[in-house]
């Protein structure tokens, strides 16, 4: 694996979690932000692909 692929993969989950972020912040359903901190908290979920 190059550093230009680790690098990318890194961006990528930031880019993720800043976009869960921005989710959490709109939604006003308790079972949605559930469901998005599900997503946040999963380790596999940003190191999919590896």
């Amino acid at each position: 694996m190059s550093i230009n692929t680790t690098w990318r993969q890194r961006r990528q989950a930031a880019r993720t979690r800043r976009a869960l972020d921005r989710a959490l912040a709109r939604s006003s359903s308790p079972a949605m932000r559930d469901e998005l901190l599900t997503m946040a908290n999963s380790s596999t979920f940003f190191t999919r692909g590896v």
